[in-house]
């Protein structure tokens, strides 16, 4: 059991089921922080990608950027979750959000002075994801430190509703902001950002670290949750769907900028409004997955969003009017987060205790772990055959993975929830 205290005892005002969590100081102060550093951080995103766009005027180094964001993950995700266990999560998540607002000044300053080049954006794209698979794990475990157990499925789902609210809104404000004042001021609000989530941490009243735990080797504890992942064939076809889903649904984003200016005839505020269409439809379906906690067929509402969002994709790609195009991909955020969020709770509510750090660590990766060759496979994919057939191909395949899933896996769609 999660120890009493500061973290873990809610105020006596009740609210609403929807949004228990915030019942907690704690919880309170890191859903606050977060979000106006997210909202920063979609800023820098969005940003980012029009820039290296308009620089190199290649699909193709999108996708490098994306697999050097990326590609940390496969090294450093998985010795984070050691480390994350080893050191107060909070002290570790101090020293990694300082670091993202470093590199974001930094990356500001380079722009001001008109010397920022490709390769820069390169570096500092695989330096933040060094810091990102160092934070993750951290981020992932700290929330039972602020919350109770009983709470922690209202808190996922609130961090969710967090996540894509500033989806929704940053990319927008970075569309308008780059077209009004240039890239640097995005980088630069993106870097003061971090304050926010800094200063919420540094107010937290934590409960007493519990005492030292005994460790088996990092390699053996691995061992065995690979072996329980090939054991349990729901978790298994559950981390695969994440996979495919990081693989190739990943395009449809890459894409993002070359899209906005070769298919709709557009600049950087049209960037900004796909992505916040895009994040807006997220945001509706993780506040639907919130109020729909207790439904019961989870297994079938998951199985229709695997086949909606490839189908959704498909339709984008044959849009060339900006108005469906928004439409469309709210639709495309809402699947997506279907998918995300009900995966992640069937898998949470599955797997053993002793075990959940371990089987969310192999999740973490395969989602993570294949963004970046998701990236690069749509960024080269485009470049040779177009963005549209490239978002066919990648539509096609994840219609494939979900009938392949539907056929051998009846067990997923057939789950109930608690």
């Amino acid at each position: 059991m999660e120890p009493a205290g500061p973290s873990t005892s809610p105020d006596r005002a009740r609210r609403p089921h929807t949004f228990a969590a915030l019942g907690y100081r704690n919880y309170r102060l890191w859903f606050a922080g977060q979000l106006v550093s997210l909202f920063g951080t979609w800023m820098q995103m969005t940003a980012q990608g029009y820039l290296v766009f308009e620089l190199t005027r290649s699909s193709a180094y999108l996708g490098y950027v994306a697999f050097a964001a990326g590609a940390p993950a496969w090294i450093f995700t998985l010795y984070g979750g050691v480390i994350a266990d080893r050191m107060p999560r909070k002290t570790l998540m101090l020293i990694t959000q300082a670091s993202m607002m470093a590199l974001a000044l930094a990356l500001a300053d380079l722009t001001f002075g008109g010397l920022i080049r490709p390769g820069h954006i390169l570096a500092f794209a695989f330096l933040l994801g060094i810091a990102n698979a160092f934070d993750a794990p951290a981020r992932q475990a700290f929330v039972l430190e602020m919350v109770s157990r009983r709470d922690l499925t209202n808190a996922i789902a609130l961090n969710a509703t967090m996540f894509h609210t500033a989806t929704a809104l940053g990319p927008a404000a970075a569309g308008f902001t780059y077209a009004a004042f240039g890239p640097g001021w995005c980088f630069l609000i993106n870097g003061v950002s971090f304050l926010a989530v800094i200063l919420a941490l540094l107010l937290m009243k934590l409960a007493p670290a519990q005492g030292e735990r005994r460790r088996t080797s990092a390699a053996a504890d691995l061992l065995e949750g690979l072996r329980y992942v090939r054991r349990h064939t729901v978790i298994r076809a559950l981390i695969v769907l994440i996979g495919l889903m990081s693989l190739f649904g990943i395009g449809l984003y890459t894409l993002m900028p070359a899209w906005a200016v070769k298919m709709l005839g557009g600049d950087a505020r049209t960037l900004g409004l796909l992505q916040s269409a895009r994040g807006a439809g997220a945001l509706l379906g993780a506040l639907a997955l919130a109020s729909l906690s207790r439904f019961r067929y989870k297994g079938r509402l998951l199985t229709a969003g695997t086949f909606a969002f490839p189908l959704l994709m498909l339709a984008f790609a044959g849009l060339r009017r900006l108005p469906l195009s928004l439409a469309l991909l709210v639709g495309v955020g809402a699947a997506q987060i279907l998918v995300m969020n009900l995966a992640n709770a069937i898998i949470q509510g599955r797997v053993s205790d002793a075990l959940r750090g371990r089987v969310m660590g192999l999740y973490t990766m395969a989602f993570f772990g294949l963004l970046p060759l998701g990236g690069l496979l749509a960024g080269s994919v485009a470049h040779r055959v177009g963005e549209p057939l490239a978002l066919v191909l990648a539509s096609l395949a994840l219609l494939a993975g979900a009938g392949a899933i539907w056929v051998f896996q009846p067990r997923l769609r057939a789950l109930e929830g608690e």
